[in-house]
């Protein structure tokens, strides 16, 4: 299971990363990787490259793990790789869509899965349905981007070329306003402060800004966290600032797109 607020269950049949923009600076990921690896963990033994990212951190495909969803019984909505990006460069087509058949094989599950490179969804996923004889994209898949700051908010329009039944962008860690930021094409927008070691401020303006925004577009907001920095200066009972019973009224808001509020 898991303890991400917008999910249930993660899932990872990839492993590893490199960071490419200011939200990747403090990855959680990557420690958590390098701590697995020293532990012995199987899946957490080949090192990436120390510019970008780290021991325990290279890109790496796991193929026994394509069958997990298969044993789960209860529908749950599932995070794909929590410990990678399924469209790193590094992760072969071939593989992708082998993620895609089982995602297929299991349409009880929701899954949720996010990038930072967005740009090569629309090339990819042609390749992936081709070869699988699909029309249209899966009802249970959701695609996402991740924009922390406005420098990246083009990764959204690359979001909105891809065809998907659920876009969603999760602008967290929030390092910044998003005055750019195009929400007319996205489903669900989750927002959430940075947490952890070495965690950068949040203004509670740019959660605010973003959800007008997303009332005008009609987008589900999320409101995940707060992050440590808020958390620790309003003495907050979660580190994270995660509790919305702490946080300003107008900020507590947790909806999901159309197809799975009723069911939040």
């Amino acid at each position: 299971m898991s303890n991400i607020e917008w999910t249930e269950q993660t899932w990872n049949p990839t492993t590893g990363c490199d960071r490419i923009s200011p939200g990747c600076d403090n990855c959680y990921a990557l420690t958590m990787a390098k701590r697995l690896k020293g532990m012995g963990s199987a899946k957490y033994q080949t090192d990436g490259d120390p510019r970008t990212s780290g021991p325990g951190f290279g890109i790496t495909t796991h193929t026994d793990t394509l069958t997990e969803p298969l044993r789960w019984k209860k529908p749950r909505k599932v995070f794909v790789n929590s410990m990678s990006d399924l469209f790193h460069t590094r992760v072969p087509v071939e593989f992708i869509t082998d993620v895609w058949r089982t995602m297929h094989a299991t349409p009880q599950h929701t899954y949720q899965i996010l990038t930072k490179r967005p740009a090569r969804l629309p090339r990819v996923l042609d390749r992936v349905y081709e070869t699988l004889d699909l029309n249209e994209p899966l009802p249970n898949v959701w695609l996402g981007t991740s924009i922390e700051t406005d420098d990246h908010a083009r990764r959204a329009t690359a979001l909105s070329h891809t065809l998907a039944a659920v876009r969603f962008v999760s602008a967290e860690p929030l390092l910044g306003p998003l005055p750019s930021l195009e929400l007319d094409d996205i489903d669900w927008l989750i927002l959430g402060g940075e947490s952890g070691a070495g965690a950068r401020s949040l203004e509670l303006q740019w959660i605010a800004d973003l959800l007008a925004a997303a009332r005008r577009s009609g987008t589900a907001p999320f409101v995940k966290q707060l992050g440590s920095v808020w958390a620790r200066e309003h003495n907050a009972s979660d580190s994270k600032g995660g509790k919305p019973d702490d946080w300003p009224a107008e900020l507590r808001v947790r909806e999901y797109p159309q197809n799975l509020r009723a069911a939040a």
